[in-house]
């Protein structure tokens, strides 16, 4: 993948589109200079050199990258969309997406690894979107550190919407709502986070009652910040946690975890520049939920 610009007259140094026009992070700019992949009229130069009207600037990202420390393992992903700036994936529950300890060789990183190296594609993990263990869904790669910055830039801007399906405990008394609550990590837990008025970070949630009966609503979620389990955090902080959620509510005999699933992200195509829009099905195990609303 290569970024191309002509210059028109609107930057006078090299550095200047880089910066401005490719929105390159002083750290990936180092390290294309350090690899002569910064180019100006096919020639590698000083980044402050003077540019005129016409000179054309590239920048080569299919440099090659070492991933050593994720071992790869045979998985069948289930692939929603590829190109070659990412790879997004529907994640089944029960999968972490990072390896860990307990988690060393059967983490989604390492099928997306073993994928990688079957297509040939010598680049690093790098992870877009989370999600946890027991949330299934919509997870992105990006294929080189480029695509990554970008979208994560547009996450800062609002421009990345990530959207969720939950079923909740209980009747809703507003449809919809906002839930701005700060969350922080729980005193003496590494795991669970709460809603701290004090110590919390930013937490912006929006949710949207679907449909609602037994006892159960199905919501549409979307949410504004990131924050660990943020949305399970806030259900359960208004009163209606997650059904089969049993850090932040209780275990249910209609599922066995947390039924929500990230069905839906929209963003901004980091080189075509147009809208991409990417659904996932709500899996199998919601079926029982489905039934009983």
């Amino acid at each position: 993948m290569h970024l191309k610009f002509i210059n028109t007259g609107r930057y006078s140094t090299l550095r200047q589109v880089l910066i401005k026009e490719f929105e390159l992070s002083s750290r990936l700019i180092t390290k294309l200079k350090k690899n002569n992949l910064i180019l100006l009229n096919g020639k590698t130069n000083y980044l402050d050199k003077k540019i005129n009207i016409g000179d054309i600037i590239t920048v080569n990202l299919d440099f090659e990258e070492e991933q050593t420390n994720i071992i790869p393992s045979k998985m069948n992903l289930e692939i929603l969309h590829e190109d070659d700036c990412f790879l997004i994936v529907d994640k089944p529950a029960g999968i972490p997406v990072h390896p860990s300890m307990r988690h060393y060789k059967d983490s989604l990183s390492s099928g997306v690894k073993f994928y990688f190296d079957f297509i040939g594609l010598k680049k690093k993990i790098r992870i877009v979107n989370r999600l946890d263990k027991n949330t299934s869904g919509i997870v992105i790669f990006a294929k080189n550190e480029y695509i990554q910055e970008t979208l994560a830039k547009q996450m800062e801007k609002g421009l990345f919407k990530k959207t969720y399906i939950a079923f909740c405990e209980g009747h809703f008394e507003k449809n919809s709502e906002t839930i701005i609550k700060p969350i922080a990590r729980k005193e003496n837990s590494i795991i669970e986070r709460c809603v701290d008025l004090k110590n919390g970070q930013e937490s912006i949630t929006k949710y949207k009652v679907i449909k609602e009966n037994n006892n159960i609503s199905k919501v549409e979620v979307n949410i504004l910040t990131g924050r660990t389990h943020q949305i399970r955090v806030h259900m359960s902080y208004i009163g209606h946690p997650i059904i089969g959620d049993d850090l932040y509510g209780s275990k249910s005999s209609l599922i066995s975890r947390q039924a929500l699933h990230a069905y839906k992200v929209k963003f901004i195509h980091p080189i075509l520049k147009k809208e991409i829009i990417i659904k996932s099905s709500l899996p199998k195990d919601f079926k029982n939920l489905e039934k009983n609303i």
